[in-house]
């Protein structure tokens, strides 16, 4: 399993950032739609935040409407968890504010700016790779926080690839990187459809499945 997790290795790498990734729950019944297999999930997943982000004031969740819209996490609340309606992707330079998304063959893509210490996790599946959601969110972190591309540090998690779909969005992601001057860019190469021991596969699955969870906070 250690390789299912090393492509987080650079973000882990920086001072004061934390990150994760919840793979595939062994024994966990996903086999159904979205809110019966989340349900089945939630336990396995909170108490791995627990264990893993002890510090974590608020869990903030898009709504994932593969979109390319951002939403910014501008202040502090008391709620544990909050969803973010008609989104899909968080950014903030609050610490102690946890982005969550969910995919499952779709990929999460993990900004660390290092500078001026603020962050973004995005859903960015073919729609959302379309829509360029990665430009979107650079935009929004340079207006916001005055992030520099070539400051940031890019991670593309688990996602799915030919063969095993027509699309190689992880790869236009890359080219969408480098147009940026994003040049700390790092993919795990990993495909989502040809290990299903660790990952979830929407496509494979035909839909009745789990959810991989990307996770993303500041110290």
């Amino acid at each position: 399993m250690t390789e299912v997790f090393s492509f987080i290795d650079p973000l882990l790498e920086l001072s004061g950032f934390q990150a994760s990734w919840i793979p595939r729950q062994a024994g966990v019944d996903v086999l159904g739609d979205r809110e019966f297999a989340l349900c089945n999930l939630a336990p396995h997943h909170d108490r791995w935040i627990t264990e893993g982000f002890p510090e974590i004031f608020t869990r903030h969740h898009a709504e994932q409407i593969h979109g390319n819209q951002i939403a910014a996490i501008t202040k502090i609340s008391e709620q544990s968890i909050i969803q973010h309606a008609g989104v899909d992707g968080l950014i903030t330079n609050l610490p102690s504010q946890l982005l969550a998304i969910y995919v499952a063959d779709c990929a999460a893509i993990y900004l660390a700016d290092p500078v001026t210490r603020s962050i973004g996790l995005l859903h960015s599946g073919k729609k959302g790779t379309e829509g360029n959601i990665l430009r979107e969110a650079v935009v929004r972190m340079a207006e916001l926080y005055g992030t520099c591309p070539s400051d940031l540090v890019c991670v593309v998690s688990p996602c799915i690839r030919p063969p095993d779909y027509d699309i190689d969005f992880a790869e236009t992601i890359r080219e969408q990187a480098s147009e940026l001057g994003i040049v700390q860019f790092h993919d795990s190469c990993q495909n989502t459809a040809s290990n299903l021991t660790v990952h979830y596969s929407y496509r494979i699955e035909k839909g009745q499945t789990g959810r991989m969870l990307a996770l993303l906070a500041l110290r």
